[in-house]
């Protein structure tokens, strides 16, 4: 396991069962990013840990850890997309990510503060699904319509930004790698966060590891293609 990256939870072949079988409990409240950054990205956040450890028996439980999520993207023709960060976003500039971002409260409940009555579970994991889908359309520029249902692959923790959870989702596209790139050079509502697109075979990303890229790769990125290659990526 690389060490920027651990697993919490790694669901069957297919993701989660909508009405039988394991069930997955997300307890979730309310934060800021900038709580978030003066937190998990502060420079005491170890030091947080280990009082959340010695409080509560939980190393977290001091930090905002708002969750994101992310997306092992495929095209028609069997590639895997990702997308070169910009060199002035906050966390990983520079390095290679899969299409991401977190879900938006106020997606649920318009407003500057919604309040947790506000926010019921199923609209929460509604939105927790949707939300990786319009993060695919905002960064890649793809349509909706193109996109199949996400399936959950599980959960990775950032380490390098002190643990921070992300759902980490597989997601299919009816369009080529070609038609995908032209769409993404046509800009989309966050093409300022990346600069450039990459497509990876999908055989490929069972060894990516073993590559030259796997540096350049940030660490919620190393965490879709751990989980997709124990769920969806091993041979049958």
């Amino acid at each position: 396991m690389d060490p920027e990256v651990s697993l919490l939870l790694r669901c069957p072949p297919g993701g989660l069962p909508e009405e039988q079988g394991p069930q997955l409990l997300l307890r979730l409240g309310l934060t800021s990013y900038r709580d978030f950054l003066g937190t998990n990205w502060a420079g005491s956040a170890g030091q947080l840990q280990q009082q959340g450890a010695t409080d509560w028996g939980d190393k977290q439980a001091y930090l905002a850890d708002p969750l994101g999520v992310g997306a092992m993207l495929t095209t028609a023709d069997d590639f895997f997309v990702f997308l070169r960060r910009s060199r002035q976003v906050a966390e990983a500039p520079g390095l290679v990510d899969v299409p991401g971002g977190h879900p938006e409260p106020q997606a649920v409940c318009p407003g500057d503060s919604p309040l947790h009555e506000n926010l019921p579970g199923e609209l929460v994991v509604h939105e927790l699904f949707s939300s990786v889908l319009q993060e695919i359309c905002d960064e890649v520029n793809v349509p909706l319509s193109t996109l199949s249902q996400p399936l959950l692959l599980g959960i990775a923790r950032n380490e390098t930004s002190a643990g921070r959870a992300s759902a980490e989702f597989y997601v299919q596209c009816n369009l080529t790698s070609e038609q995908v790139k032209k769409y993404y050079m046509g800009g989309g509502a966050e093409a300022h966060e990346s600069t450039g697109i990459i497509f990876v075979e999908t055989q490929r990303v069972r060894r990516l590891q073993e590559t030259e890229m796997w540096t350049e790769l940030c660490p919620s990125a190393k965490g879709a293609i751990f989980l997709y290659n124990q769920v969806r990526g091993s041979p049958s």
